[in-house]
């Protein structure tokens, strides 16, 4: 009988729990409030009890009490968006932060020996780290001992920058150390090259395989699937085909004449992904050129549903559903993409330190913002939501823009309209940008 047994909180699609369970841990119940997600979630497990609905509404006694003594370990990411880095937020007064408390009232109902926490990296610096002191004073009270780091996926196998904020605990005075970076990164063509043969418009949802696997890292991503899935190519736009087809491998939009340039908040737009790098990070519109640095390192295309969940290190065996759109929702459920490769290999939960370096998220040892530097931006006024409203930016070229401001995680804005990063980035390294 499996002894190995979780509770899973905000579960998204199961990207978090997908690793644990590859391991050899049991999801006694799971909790996610958005329908369409949910469905995911059950449809790719044989067996899923699966709580639709929203935490806040559910009795926490009545609901998770009797599982007390039961399990070993409780995982989730709560909701965000209170605490993202995309501007000015008064974070401390957002109730959408608040979720985390469910988080922490199910530990102390249910009292298992570890718990995972994973979200944005702001988590732990908003409101001058308001929120990470509040997490060690809640769990400190439970009688846990937590260790809270920003980590990168590209550190640990997965071929994307894409930097996450992990909270583990462990019940007593004795930390859980976080796991070493690994000596070499998986590339974006270690991980896709064996799809690399449908053109725009091509594929269908289910197909055979053309290819075998050509690395270690496809044949991990192909393990118990015998059909591929979700692997359909955008049908672009004859004059989108004819940009395409003037980039080189490894080439980006200085080879489009001028009447091709078109106007872009984003950054890595009509840029080809390099073969022998990793992926920018995943974002919504990765199907579109002109979204971002998502166009095949070959083909003149945007990458597949496929291709990205690969960038992702879901595995083929995991499916997403409905219309393309709700398929790209559903891969970029954004606070639950990375868990689910990295604890492959633990034998035990002792090893959970170890786990995580196998897992599907960002992790990283140190912090971006340890040693930073101001950068004054110019800004218009605020905007009617208190939002930043910019007419020109400075942006670093690897940046991902998302709504009013370039998204990634390696800068925040303060609420002196600061901009901070990483010191390795220099000012004559930013670009400007006008939106």
């Amino acid at each position: 009988m499996n002894e190995l047994k979780m509770i899973d909180l905000f579960a998204g699609v199961g990207g978090l729990s997908l690793g644990f369970e590859q391991t050899g841990f049991e999801a006694l119940i799971a909790n996610e409030y958005d329908e369409s997600i949910a469905e995911a979630y059950i449809k790719n497990r044989k067996n899923s009890n699966m709580i639709v609905e929203d935490i806040t509404k559910l009795p926490i006694p009545e609901t998770f009490g009797k599982y007390k003594g039961q399990v070993t370990l409780v995982i989730g990411g709560p909701p965000c968006q209170g605490y993202s880095q995309k501007g000015q937020r008064k974070t401390i007064n957002d109730p959408r932060n608040f979720l985390f408390k469910y988080f922490v009232e199910v530990v102390k109902e249910v009292a298992p020996q570890y718990f995972v926490m994973e979200n944005v990296p702001n988590l732990l610096t908003a409101e001058k780290g308001y929120f990470k002191q509040e997490l060690e004073k809640l769990f400190t009270e439970l009688g846990y001992t937590i260790n809270a780091q920003v980590l990168c996926a590209a550190d640990y196998g997965v071929p994307q920058n894409r930097h996450r904020a992990f909270i583990i605990g462990k019940c007593g005075k004795c930390q859980v150390e976080m796991p070493k970076k690994i000596e070499k990164r998986t590339t974006i063509w270690e991980a896709i090259s064996d799809l690399a043969y449908l053109e725009s418009g091509e594929g269908v949802e289910v197909s055979d395989y053309r290819k075998a696997p050509e690395t270690e890292y496809q044949k991990r991503m192909r393990r118990d699937s015998n059909k591929l899935y979700n692997h359909v190519a955008t049908n672009h736009s004859p004059i989108a085909l004819e940009r395409l087809a003037m980039i080189p491998p490894k080439g980006g939009k200085e080879y489009l004449p001028p009447e091709h340039i078109t106007k872009s908040i984003y950054s890595g737009t009509w840029e080809r992904m390099d073969e022998d790098d990793i992926s920018v990070t995943i974002t919504t519109r990765f199907d579109t050129p002109s979204s971002g640095k998502f166009t095949h390192p070959y083909l003149d295309r945007a990458i597949t549903v496929r291709e990205a969940a690969r960038i992702q290190s879901f595995p083929d065996s995991f499916h997403f559903f409905g219309t393309k759109t709700s398929q790209m929702k559903i891969l970029l459920d954004s606070q639950h993409l990375l868990g689910h490769a990295l604890f492959i290999g633990c034998k035990t939960i002792e090893d959970i330190a170890n786990v995580i370096k196998n897992s599907v998220v960002p992790l990283l040892e140190e912090y971006f913002f340890d040693d930073v530097q101001k950068i004054q931006l110019i800004f218009n006024d605020l905007d009617a939501n208190g939002d930043l409203k910019a007419t020109a930016i400075y942006k670093h070229e690897d940046l991902v823009a998302d709504g009013y401001f370039p998204y990634a995680g390696d800068y925040m804005i303060d609420d002196k309209k600061h901009f901070y990063v990483s010191d390795n980035i220099t000012k004559e390294s930013l670009e400007q940008v006008y939106i």
